[in-house]
Parts: structure tokens; sequence; C-alpha cells
């Protein structure tokens, strides 16, 4: 199965959590060719959740590791057309990766593929349940973009 075409530029916007922390969100531009297709309804969020600094940020070491793994799940994406990375939510003691799929076993493999590499048991949790309106994707889009415009 081939994937649509779809971009790969991204934006970053600041928000805060509900106490008030910094959350640093990145989402991904260019998926309405994937949301078209009605066949992309499963959303896989990846958590890991961390020891957070004052401002709810990781520290440096956790961080390094926390971009290796993005790269990770960048570069396995790229290649697996029934798994889209959109977002990317950091602060507050925890960062998130969102993607949608045609299927949670397909991003079961995914995840297997792009953690193989990775010696230590990485903190992590996984909860996925069915998205076919991408309504966290629009959420996300729509509350940043206020944000984006505003700068």
């Amino acid at each position: 199965m081939s994937r649509p075409k779809i971009g790969n530029e991204w934006w970053t916007a600041p928000t805060e959590s509900e106490g008030g922390q910094l959350i640093m969100v990145t989402g991904r531009s260019g998926v309405e060719p994937l949301i078209a297709t009605g066949k992309y309804n499963d959303r896989i969020e990846v958590t890991w959740k961390y020891a957070p600094d004052p401002t709810g940020m990781p520290d440096v070491g956790t961080s390094k590791t926390m971009e290796l793994v993005t790269e990770s799940f960048h570069a396995v994406t790229a290649k697996d057309s029934g798994v889209v990375m959109t977002g990317i939510y950091t602060g507050a003691g925890e960062r998130n990766w969102v993607f949608y799929a045609i299927s949670t076993q397909k991003f079961q493999s995914l995840l297997n593929k792009a953690l193989a590499d990775f010696e230590e048991l990485l903190p992590i949790t996984i909860y996925a349940e069915r998205d076919p309106e991408w309504a966290e994707y629009r959420e996300m889009k729509d509350c940043t973009e206020i944000l984006r415009n505003e700068d």
C-alpha cells in the first residue's frame, strides 16, 4: 500500500499545561490527503514521563535520548505507509508522540522497528483509540494556529 503524498513541514508553538507549566507543541502540516483517505483511523499516543525541571522540561540527558527516539520515529514512518507521526508535545513532565495509523498492529510493528536499537528499556506507555475524525490533530492544529498567528 502506498501512502498519499503528504507534507513534511512542522510547526512549533508554546502553550501551557493546566498547572501553568510550559508545553512545546510540534505539529505536522500537510496531512489532509491522509485524512481524506478515511483509512488512518487509529490514533496512538506514546508517552514518556520524566522528572521535570522547574519549567516542566526534561533534563539535558533525557532530552537527548528523546530526540534520538523522535529521529527513529521519523525514519521508520518515512518508510512505512501505514503510520504517520502528526504531533509531539513536550512539557509538564512528559513527552507525547502522536501517530495516526491504519491499524494498531501496523503501529506495533513500526514501534518495534523504531525502538530496536535502544539498549535501555525506555519508560514509555502506549495508548490507542479510534479517531476517524482526527479530532486530536484538528484541535492541536486549531489551538496552535491561534498562538502562531499572535506572533
